[in-house]
């Protein structure tokens, strides 16, 4: 309820302000388990893409969100909730077994996803690697993957604005893939092909540079001033 209330009072105001250009919304099935699978510029990305798709897309979010002490992180917690937003413990090893389970969970239910395959917010707008929780998803549900591409939202919204600034949007979506007899879901070599051609069919749509280390590593050489290249992983 949160969700529909939230998306029918703010789709008419962002349609209007942002005029976001749609391509390919076809793709998305009408009904059956989906996985949308987007590259990350801005917080606003969990805001355009579900705009514009008409099924209820439900976003793996770190529980970092729904944890905060105060005013701020119950506010918050609630816009999360109201986004669609589902916690999860993405911190390794068994936590992040525990969020793939979650996944399945969702898609078994013939629900539609929303995934991050970089886990994080790209730190100077190129296109990081993919992890490969998404390949397993695919492999283990049977769901169709939808990529995406999210034009213009770092520019809109950086990291730490609030106010976004007006200015049109693209939310680009690919043809369809299916990776349900794509191989053994616990070889890495089947998931790193996999996650790697989802990230390939975003970077053709986005046009983005694609660097081949993980945008958690990029933002760790960042901090330290050093350069970022596939050389630093």
């Amino acid at each position: 309820m949160p969700y529909r209330l939230l998306k029918s009072f703010l789709t008419p105001i962002l349609l209007l302000l942002f005029r976001p250009k749609v391509r390919g919304l076809d793709s998305i099935p009408n009904s059956g388990p989906v996985i949308i699978a987007s590259n990350h510029l801005s917080f606003s990305d969990s805001i355009f893409m579900p705009l514009v798709v008409s099924r209820k897309v439900t976003f793996l979010a770190k529980q970092e969100y729904f944890t905060q002490p105060g005013l701020k992180g119950w506010i918050k917690k609630l816009t999360f909730i109201a986004l669609g937003q589902v916690p999860v413990d993405r911190s390794g090893g068994r936590a992040s077994e525990a969020a793939v389970r979650t996944g399945i969970d969702l898609l078994a239910k013939g629900e539609c996803i929303g995934i991050y395959p970089e886990g994080t917010r790209s730190p100077d707008g190129r296109l990081y690697r993919g992890r490969t929780g998404i390949a397993r998803l695919a492999i283990e549900s049977g769901a169709t993957v939808v990529p995406v591409a999210m034009i213009n939202t770092e520019k809109i919204q950086p990291t730490g604005k609030v106010i976004p600034k007006i200015m049109r949007v693209g939310v680009y979506f690919g043809k369809p893939m299916n990776f349900k007899d794509a191989g053994d879901p616990s070889d890495p070599f089947v998931l790193r092909g996999i996650t790697d051609s989802i990230m390939k069919e975003i970077q053709s749509m986005s046009g983005q540079e694609y660097v081949d280390i993980y945008a958690t590593r990029a933002k760790e050489l960042l901090q330290k001033g050093e350069e970022i290249d596939e050389e630093s992983e």
